[in-house]
């Protein structure tokens, strides 16, 4: 199983993404997924994450006011929309999914799957 996020690029402060996840060999949309990055030099930061259902969803306070996760169990993707980009925002991008766990009520954070990550990177 491979978790792929797509849809980063260099993009100028104050524009706007959406990225995406996938999976190969197997569906998510069973489980739930969540957004983390890591800027060059930091650790890994945890933005968002969201329930099978795509009903829950929980966010970091950094970034709850410009993010949005959401899925689309129906294409069998995760999305991130990220608003009003900042150059502190330049980062890989990584998708993750909690695929111990199917079908559970609410967020589950045993995120054991990872993606390979998209670069995201933010010109002032």
């Amino acid at each position: 199983v491979q978790l792929q996020a797509c849809g980063g690029g260099l993009v100028q402060a104050g524009a706007s993404l959406r990225l995406s996840c996938a999976a190969s060999g197997r569906t998510i949309s069973r489980h739930s997924m969540g957004w983390f990055r890591q800027a060059p030099g930091k650790e890994r930061e945890f933005l968002a994450a969201i329930d099978w259902t795509g009903t829950d969803t929980d966010y970091s306070d950094s970034v709850k006011d410009r993010f949005t996760i959401s899925r689309d169990n129906t294409r069998d993707t995760m999305y991130l929309q990220i608003d009003s980009l900042k150059p502190e925002d330049t980062a890989v991008y990584y998708c993750a999914a909690d695929f111990a766990h199917s079908y559970y009520p609410g967020i589950q954070y045993e995120f054991d799957s990872w993606g390979q990550g998209t670069l995201v990177t933010v010109s002032s």
